[in-house]
């Protein structure tokens, strides 16, 4: 199980005549994660969302709190054993440009340390889980939007990682491509694989998730199944909820 318990980071903004002000931009976040669920993290523009995934990540330090992988009553707060079991998508990745889909693949093998007579065993299997045979052997750089995507995808899971947490990754894909990387969530989920990601794709959300958390301001709103906001609001699709919600507590986008 993939656990965050009271989660807080702190930045300083400047506001008006140079006064730097502190605030959190995450304020108290716990989530419980386990084996084969898929977590949707909701909320408007400057929420904490991204904030949020960048810890469960163990990319960015928290102000206090913790992420740890639990087993039992046994509690695993390595930073190094997160990150080799953390498969996780950015929203504004940046790859090699000038090498193929396959060398970069081969190149972050080697990074999480993939034996050599094992990675062109691992980057076939890749290659079938998101189908990039008609351009694994492309340079990135001549890539679509949608192919570098799944390419960007595929440079997560090249070490076959427990856990997956994507910060909007189907964000301006066409039908197709956000299709794919759909498909893909619902075949880990299936193996078992823990999946937290964030979207603004309130039907994706609804149709993927087993789990939604609606963030404000750094703080949970809401949480449970799709099934059982849609009931609280008195909806019949997370839009429509999510728009209740929002009404119901004043929240704004910030952007």
């Amino acid at each position: 199980m993939f656990v965050c318990d009271n989660l807080i980071k702190s930045f300083y903004r400047t506001e008006k005549k140079g006064k730097r002000v502190e605030f959190n931009a995450v304020d108290g976040i716990s989530l419980k994660v386990h084996p084969g669920e898929i977590v949707g993290v909701l909320g408007p523009n400057g929420a904490g969302k991204t904030t949020l995934l960048r810890m469960l990540a163990t990319l960015l330090k928290p102000t206090s709190g913790e992420v740890y992988l639990a087993d039992g009553d046994s509690k695993n707060d390595s930073s190094m054993d997160i990150k080799k079991n953390i498969g996780y998508l950015s929203g504004n990745t940046k790859l090699y440009g000038r090498l193929s889909v396959r060398e970069m693949l081969r190149l972050f093998a080697g990074i999480y340390e993939i034996p050599d007579d094992e990675i062109d065993e691992r980057i076939n299997e890749v290659e079938k889980i998101l189908n990039l045979s008609d351009f694994i052997d492309n340079r990135i750089e001549k890539l679509s939007t949608g192919q570098t995507q799944r390419a960007s995808i595929a440079r997560c899971i090249v070490h076959n990682p427990d856990i997956y947490i994507f910060d909007e990754p189907t964000l301006g894909l066409d039908i197709l491509s956000s299709a794919a990387i759909i498909e893909f969530m619902k075949q880990e989920k299936k193996h078992g694989k823990t999946v937290i990601y964030s979207t603004h794709y309130m039907e994706e959300a609804e149709y993927l998730c087993d789990r939604i958390v609606l963030i404000y301001k750094g703080k949970i709103v809401t949480t449970g199944s799709p099934e059982s906001i849609m009931a609280d609001t008195g909806t019949t699709s997370m839009r429509d909820a999510f728009y209740s919600i929002v009404e119901k507590e004043g929240i704004q986008d910030e952007n």
